[in-house]
């Protein structure tokens, strides 16, 4: 039998999302059909991102083709990506009117390119129909192709994202099929390119704070400019098992850290996610 979840603590407690605004993004996201990793990943800042009338698309389906253990999206055999789902992504942000968009992925490994043209054609038709609306792309590791990886770069989104999850020894447990320094030269193609680089880690997985600040530097050292540091919640008793809920305190502590080593933005708290806040990571 699967461990019980640990009782949440009181700095834990999630505002259920609310309101005129929080309807209209799920009326509409529904309408179009569209995958929203708020959804799929079981964000726990639905409530206040939706609230504001924004969202992180989630394009390629909603399966995966990796079964990450902290993850919630579902892993297996996705279907034939769907070209539709770009202009209805098109078509949410010009009805939303969004000023910043935040697109993120499933992994596709059953494509030949990993999806990396479903990327360019999104980022494309956005730059083009909607020219005043910003852009942050959290990609996948496109199996650590670097050219691939530039491709995406020489669109000049504003910030390219891409998640490091964890720290390098809890790297094979918790992450299916990327591996810790395949996701660093992500960042450090990402930074070379000269676009704004970005990337998260949970924590409460059992990782250790000198394990935590190696991150931060790694990720310093390869050029990463902005970091978002939150806690893992566990979707459920299948999932790799929380062991630790950090107190608000040594998140702002590992916030002083990461500015203190020269990272121009970080989002460090229980509740951060890696699009939280990011329309202010632009600059």
């Amino acid at each position: 039998m699967a461990p019980d979840i640990p009782r949440k603590p009181e700095w834990l407690k999630i505002k259920l999302p609310r309101g005129f605004k929080t309807s209209q993004v799920v009326g509409l996201l529904n309408s179009h059909g569209l995958n929203t990793i708020c959804s799929s990943g079981l964000c726990p800042n639905k409530g206040e991102c939706w609230g504001r009338g924004t969202a992180t698309f989630m394009i390629g389906g909603n399966v995966c083709t990796r079964n990450c253990k902290f993850c919630n999206v579902s892993g297996g055999k996705p279907q034939p990506l769907n070209p539709k789902e770009i202009q209805d992504i098109i078509t949410s942000i010009k009805d939303l009117k969004l000023k910043h968009a935040v697109i993120t992925s499933v992994d596709r490994d059953d494509l030949p390119d990993y999806g990396v043209s479903h990327w360019e054609s999104l980022i494309s038709a956005i730059k083009k129909e909607c020219p005043g609306t910003t852009m942050e792309v959290l990609i996948p590791d496109f199996r650590g192709r670097e050219d691939f990886i530039r491709r995406i770069a020489d669109l000049r989104p504003e910030v390219i994202s891409h998640n490091m999850e964890t720290v390098r020894r809890l790297t094979p447990e918790v992450r299916s099929v990327a591996t810790y320094d395949t996701s660093l030269r992500v960042i450090q193609t990402i930074a070379e390119a000269g676009v704004r680089s970005k990337s998260g880690i949970m924590l409460g997985l059992g990782e250790t704070e000198e394990e935590v600040l190696e991150t931060l530097r790694d990720l310093r050292d390869v050029g990463c400019e902005v970091v978002t540091i939150g806690q893992y919640l566990q979707p459920s008793r299948k999932h790799y098992p929380v062991k630790e809920y950090i107190r608000p305190e040594k998140f702002e502590e590992y916030k002083e850290a990461g500015k203190a080593m020269g990272f121009a933005h970080v989002e460090s708290g229980p509740f951060v996610r890696s699009s939280y806040h990011a329309e202010t990571h632009i600059l």
